[in-house]
């Protein structure tokens, strides 16, 4: 069950990481591409140095190392959570309350942009890039 519920997960990512469905078709150790990480910067609108671009490839594969040791656990006796809080837990034992604290930076923040229309940025426009 763990191993399925890790191919489910999977395969939502390989919609953006094409080397995610080898994983998905095959038992393999999963090495992300060069040109997977450039996908996703360019999903991103990121220019990446040469250096940064094997840095994060480096990094991304860390990460599916680690999940990969995720999906070897046994997780079919573990019962799915819809709640942080144990059954022993109560909510005024572990959670604080909510303050509403005034902050009165707005004024400060326009006095700095680039074009404020109070109480507003403008930005450019990114959408059909």
């Amino acid at each position: 069950m763990a191993r399925s519920s890790g191919r489910v997960a999977l395969r939502g990512y390989a919609r953006i990481f094409p080397s995610f469905e080898r994983l998905l078709l095959q038992e393999i150790a999963l090495k992300i591409s060069r040109e997977d990480v450039l996908r996703v910067a360019e999903l991103a609108y990121l220019d990446l140095s040469e250096g940064e671009l094997e840095r994060y490839r480096a990094q991304i594969d860390e990460i599916l190392e680690y999940i990969g040791k995720l999906n070897e656990l046994d997780t079919a006796k573990v019962e799915p959570m819809a709640q942080v809080l144990s059954d022993d837990q109560t909510v005024d034992a572990t959670l604080r309350e909510d303050l509403i604290v005034p902050c009165a930076v707005a004024e400060d923040v326009l006095k700095h942009a680039p074009d404020p229309e109070p109480p507003y940025f403008r930005v450019p426009k990114v959408i059909g890039r």
